[in-house]
């Protein structure tokens, strides 16, 4: 096993919004298997994930799935990002790994709040959901891995490319790495002039309507409440 860079509420409740505010952190955490070599081998990653930046923070690759392996990836990620005691919300599936007492020991530990998807809900983590599709739609991944190092040398590569140069439609199009970082703002900025810029030149081109750029989302959902209406 190798631990690479890819850099409340207690008790095992759902938490449905998570708001990046510098407060308290929203990460999400997942597991998903890649074929091994041969029929019915394959390899676990975990991946944690900034729901608001969608920045990979950590990752992991072993040949199998463990509670250890879990506590390892989460305890040391937790300390390479300088995550303060009470800043954290963590959300996980329910497997087996992510509610075992190490994990749940080492929660309490670290003063991080906790929180797993909802029984026989499958779109209960939709981020990790989603990173991990864009990982298995790339052209480039392959059908199966032929060794460990193979498929430590291929996410190496991708998580590289998703945190510095992907840009996601749920950021308005800009890369995690720059959300994350607080580097967005400046860049919308920079965006902005050019669109001004593209207006006073040819004003026709945008039938007279000064392009704006959209802000950045403040909030993310994970299971966003229903809203009721007042009677009248």
């Amino acid at each position: 096993m190798r631990l690479l860079d890819g850099s409340g509420m207690s008790g095992d409740v759902h938490v449905p919004f998570c708001e990046r505010l510098r407060v308290r952190l929203p990460w999400s955490t997942h597991l998903t298997k890649l074929k091994g070599p041969f029929k019915w081998t394959c390899f676990h990653l975990y991946v944690i994930l900034d729901i608001f930046s969608r920045y990979v923070v950590g990752w992991m690759i072993a040949p199998r799935e463990s509670a250890e392996l879990a506590q390892q990836l989460i305890a040391q990620t937790v300390a390479r990002h300088d995550v303060l005691p009470g800043m954290l919300t963590l959300h996980a599936d329910r497997g087996t790994s992510m509610r075992s007492k190490p994990v749940a020991s080492l929660l309490v530990d670290l003063d991080v709040a906790k929180s797993h998807s909802r029984p026989y809900t499958s779109d209960d983590n939709p981020f990790s959901e989603s990173q991990f599709k864009t990982m298995k739609y790339r052209p480039d991944f392959p059908e199966r891995f032929g060794c460990l190092e193979d498929a430590r040398a291929h996410c190496q590569a991708f998580f590289a490319w998703y945190n510095d140069q992907h840009r996601h439609s749920g950021i308005g199009y800009m890369t995690p790495h720059s959300v994350h970082y607080d580097l967005a703002q400046a860049l919308l900025a920079t965006r902005q002039e050019t669109l001004d810029a593209a207006f006073s030149a040819t004003p026709n081109r945008f039938k007279g309507i000064r392009p704006c750029q959209k802000p950045l989302p403040i909030a993310v959902w994970i299971n966003p409440p229903i809203e009721k209406k007042e009677r009248i």
